[in-house]
């Protein structure tokens, strides 16, 4: 259980942050980077939410409980030592990125094959979701980047390489099936 009694504790004062299981580390360490970059996505999606409703507005519901548990489980290193914790930490699962494919596989289902890239754009919501996209693409680099050197749960890099399908997917349908979709036309202002 997470209790917050004061916002401020001065503790990331000299640049240093403390993980999951208690190590300090430098606040622009590969780990914080990447779950910084997850929780800026959570932000974005808060933002998309502004402009949705009914289905898809829960599964965004869905995705930043997710993307809190993606926070918890990138903070947290050592998976070798998990069954020692005081406290089990919280790991992605691949049920989560199962759940992630199912909706991916619904929402393909209604849309018209792309014949040509899309233009961020269209709706307000399409368009919050297209950089819901793009930043968990970020986080999901730096997830890479962070497993290059330490240990990462592979459920969480899978679960970051499923949600900007998702997005995308999200963003066509919130542009009217895709019928509002903005085309790119190459070379058209040359």
């Amino acid at each position: 259980m997470v209790v917050l009694n004061k916002i401020y504790t001065k503790t990331g004062d000299s640049g240093e942050t403390a993980l999951g299981n208690g190590n300090r580390v430098a606040k622009n360490s590969a780990r914080v980077n990447a779950y910084g970059t997850v929780d800026e996505t959570n932000s974005i999606v808060g933002l998309a939410r502004l402009h949705s409703d009914g289905e898809l507005d829960a599964q965004l519901a869905m995705i930043q409980n997710d993307l809190f548990d993606l926070g918890a489980d990138l903070c947290r290193p050592d998976m070798k030592s998990d069954a020692d914790a005081e406290y089990p930490p919280l790991r992605m699962a691949d049920a989560q990125v199962a759940r992630l494919e199912t909706e991916i596989d619904a929402m393909t289902a209604v849309l018209e094959p792309l014949r040509s890239f899309i233009l961020p754009g269209g709706s307000a919501l399409a368009a919050h979701l297209h950089q819901c996209r793009t930043v968990s693409r970020r986080a999901e680099r730096l997830a890479v980047e962070l497993s290059a050197i330490e240990t990462v749960n592979p459920a969480a890099v899978k679960y970051l390489n499923r949600l900007s399908d998702w997005f995308f997917a999200a963003s066509r349908i919130a542009n009217n099936g895709g019928k509002d979709d903005v085309l790119w036309v190459p070379g058209a202002n040359r």
